[in-house]
């Protein structure tokens, strides 16, 4: 594959284009604006909602943005939601019951796109008191179509309580995480990365042999094993989760290492 080049490039944010500081090299986005120049999209592929896109926005200036594991596209300049995919009423009522029963110390947060609504007992850990950010019932939460669920447990491990909500969801939603905490993330069956990308790379007539993909984390997975299975590349992170270096084609340098550009430099 020496001479392999991508028509499309696809990566995650948080681990892996992003350094620590939550800032983008200026190697990287040089790197990046190389290859658009050249005629190949960049997409960026996050668990992230859309209300967190806008600094990111302001560094790459355009392209499109799978956000919230696969359930949201999103044109980067325009801001506009071009696609949504969310889990619905009955599916998070049933799920969150069946959750609180099981582990009545679990608690409930949903992702609306540009808002965010939160159990009063539910600790975010990241922008407490940003606009669109409010508590809420669960009963209000559940009320309407959401684009993720995260439920949260402060004791249990975190693979134990990724597990457990598996387990409760039984293929009703899709499961993943992407944090060192007990955090599950929850969105609609067969919605994932995966699904985000290959409906972005399908606009772009580019098919998943010629996709490249980095990430760090099991929300990579489906990502990985869809270019893996047709032939493309699937680059994970040198600190990246063991379950990721497992169906990882390559593997290159860290965040802080701009191991995105490096790689994309080698081709």
């Amino acid at each position: 594959m020496s001479d392999w080049r991508p028509r499309l490039i696809a990566s995650d944010m948080d681990g892996t284009l992003l350094r620590w500081d939550d800032t983008v090299s200026d190697a990287t986005v040089a790197e990046l604006e190389r290859w658009r120049d050249g005629g190949v999209p960049v997409v960026l592929a996050t668990g992230r909602p859309p209300r967190w896109m806008y600094r990111i926005r302001d560094v790459l200036r355009h392209g499109t943005a799978v956000c919230c594991n696969g359930a949201v596209i999103l044109d980067l300049e325009s801001f506009d939601v071009l696609a949504e995919e969310p889990v619905h009423p009955d599916v998070l009522r049933s799920v969150t019951a069946e959750l609180r029963r099981r582990q009545p110390d679990t608690w409930f947060a949903v992702e609306y796109g540009l808002e965010f609504r939160h159990e009063p007992i539910y600790r975010p850990r990241w922008d407490v008191d940003a606009p669109g950010v409010a508590e809420a019932t669960l009963e209000e939460m559940v009320a309407q179509p959401v684009a993720k669920l995260l439920a949260r447990h402060e004791r249990l491990s975190r693979d134990d309580f990724v597990a457990l909500v598996e387990e409760v969801v039984e293929g009703r939603a899709t499961v993943t995480h992407s944090s060192s905490d007990a955090l599950a993330e929850i969105s609609a069956a067969g919605v994932t990365k995966a699904s985000g990308l290959a409906t972005v790379a399908a606009r772009h007539g580019v098919g998943p042999e010629d996709v490249v993909v980095f990430g760090d984390m099991p929300n990579d997975i489906a990502a990985f094993e869809w270019v893996r299975a047709a032939g493309g590349r699937a680059v994970a992170m040198a600190h990246a989760h063991p379950d990721l270096l497992a169906v990882a084609t390559d593997v290159t340098g860290s965040n802080e290492d701009d191991g995105v550009a490096a790689f994309l430099a080698s081709l």
